[in-house]
Formats: C-alpha cells, sequence, structure tokens
C-alpha cells in the first residue's frame, strides 16, 4: 500500500472517523494516554494523529506534536485543537511516518496508536520512532497484530488482506512483521477490547553507551 492509497482511503475516512472508529477503537487509546499522562513535563510526538480524537486526553503540562500523512484528517484535528483550545498541542504536522523531519532525540514519548497496520514499510517506521526518541524514551504502538497459528481468525485476516489498498491497512500484519530487523524488542505487551484484538506495545529506548 503506497502513500497515494493511504491518503484516498483516509480522505473517505475523514468525516466519519470519529463516529465510527472513535468508540470501536478508544480502548486502545486510552490505555495508551493513561500510560503517558503517568508523567508530565514531557514532549509527545503522537504519529498518525488522524482527526486528533486523543489529543484532549492529554495532560497539560505535556506538549504534543501531531503528525499525519492525511491532509483531510488533520484538518479536523485542527478543527478540534482550535474548539477545545487546546494550548498544550504545538503543532500538526503533515509528515510521513517513515521520513520524519525532526532531530535525533527530539522526544521523551512517541507515540503511534493504529498506524503501524497503514505505513508502507512498518521497518523503516519504526527505525525513525526510534531515531527521534531520546535514550531512555518510550515508544508506544497500539496495534492489531494478526494471529499467527492456523484458526479462523488467521483465515480471515489472510482473506481481508487482499482488500488492504481499500481498507486503508493491512489485516495481516503480525508482531514479527513490525520488530523484523529494527533491533527493538517489547518490554510489555498488552491486549485491549475489543475481543483482544488490539495490542498496547510498549518498547523502551535503549541508553547511550557512555562515550
Amino acid at each position: 500500500m503506497d502513500a497515494e492509497s493511504i491518503k484516498r482511503a483516509y480522505k473517505r475516512y475523514a468525516g466519519i472517523y470519529d463516529g465510527v472508529f472513535g468508540p470501536l477503537l478508544a480502548s486502545g487509546r486510552q490505555a495508551a494516554i493513561a500510560h503517558i499522562n503517568k508523567r508530565g513535563g514531557r514532549r509527545i510526538l503522537e504519529v498518525g494523529v488522524g482527526t486528533g480524537v486523543s489529543l484532549p486526553a492529554h495532560r497539560a503540562d505535556n506538549r504534543v506534536v501531531g503528525i499525519d500523512l492525511s491532509h483531510d484528517m488533520l484538518e479536523v484535528a485542527r478543527g478540534r485543537v482550535e474548539r477545545e483550545r487546546l494550548d498544550n498541542v504545538d503543532a500538526l504536522l503533515e509528515m510521513d511516518a517513515g521520513k520524519l523531519a525532526f532531530a535525533d532525540n527530539s522526544f521523551d514519548v512517541v507515540v503511534a496508536m493504529y498506524v503501524m497496520t497503514v505505513v508502507p514499510d512498518p521497518q523503516g517506521t519504526m527505525a525513525e520512532l526510534e531515531r527521534v526518541c531520546r535514550p531512555d524514551g518510550e515508544i508506544l504502538i497500539v496495534n492489531h497484530f494478526a494471529a499467527t497459528e492456523p484458526g479462523p481468525r488467521r483465515t480471515v485476516e489472510r482473506w481481508l488482506a487482499r482488500f488492504a489498498p481499500k481498507l486503508g491497512w493491512h489485516p495481516d500484519f503480525t508482531l514479527d512483521n513490525l520488530l523484523a530487523g529494527t533491533g527493538v524488542t517489547a518490554r510489555t505487551i498488552a491486549t485491549v477490547p475489543p475481543f483482544g484484538l488490539f495490542s498496547v506495545l510498549q518498547i523502551q529506548r535503549a541508553a547511550e553507551a557512555a562515550g
């Protein structure tokens, strides 16, 4: 799935995303933001911020930058920030998650919710998330990971995979797909509703070695 396919898919979703996908995906967002909100005074990068549905939940003493590939989704997010006067949101930028225009070690926390099954190059995107996260910072991934054992769920996911360009995401995406070749490992992983179909993956970025 290329960038243009993604943009077309989310142009269709922009007007209905909050009403349709907002409730369906709420548990994963809430779990990720609750974890981030345990500490204040941090700089947060939200990758794939979409319509900004999660932005009001960030604690006010954290500074948030959001990026997304979809202009249409970002327009909804900008309206939300203005309407709800979210002064802790520093910027909402149209940007490719695989080519982040930030310096190394720019953020204390990098969070990507329901993004990694969408991007054309998950491993390259993971490398970028790690690059812009400071040493000892956190990377949080909220995502659906496909079943790896034979069974009805695996069969359905593989059947749906042929429709990935229209769906705007890859139903057959596994955790191994995400972590392969990245050099990062999961610190914790926990499933969330509905039906345990989504997981919150916490990655602690390694501290820099002493010079």
